[in-house]
């Protein structure tokens, strides 16, 4: 019984573990995204964004989703990645109207897609 009672207690543990791990984990990453994405925002609103700059961003973009993949759905990965082909090509071009939007289309998705995955009962029930 006594063992029973230990085991299930540490399951639970090793699950809130790696609730709390996942959430500080992907939190993080997209408060990085954020920030790489509102430097972009702000060069390609001023007109001097370079297609370096985009290509920054889908770097460690790149770099990061490898990892996000274990953590998040594949849509919502997918969705960024599409998105942000776009604004490389849209900077690339110098398509500044057109890439201000995708930018705060993706400065959404970074502020609310580990929101969408925290531990909170709106998201358990």
């Amino acid at each position: 019984m006594v063992k029973s009672l230990t085991a299930i207690a540490v399951a639970l543990l090793l699950l809130v573990g790696a609730a709390v791990f996942e959430h500080l984990y992907v939190s993080a990453s997209f408060s990085s995204f954020h920030e790489e994405l509102l430097t972009l925002y702000e060069k390609t609103d001023d007109g001097t964004a370079t297609d370096g700059d985009a290509e920054a961003v889908r770097t460690a973009w790149e770099a990061r989703k490898e990892k996000l993949h274990v953590w998040l759905p594949h849509n919502d990965v997918n969705r960024v990645d599409d998105t942000l082909s776009e604004v490389v090509r849209l900077v690339a071009e110098a398509d500044y109207a057109l890439a201000i939007p995708k930018i705060e289309i993706l400065l959404h998705l970074a502020e609310t897609l580990p929101a969408s995955y925290a531990l909170s009962l709106s998201n358990i029930f």
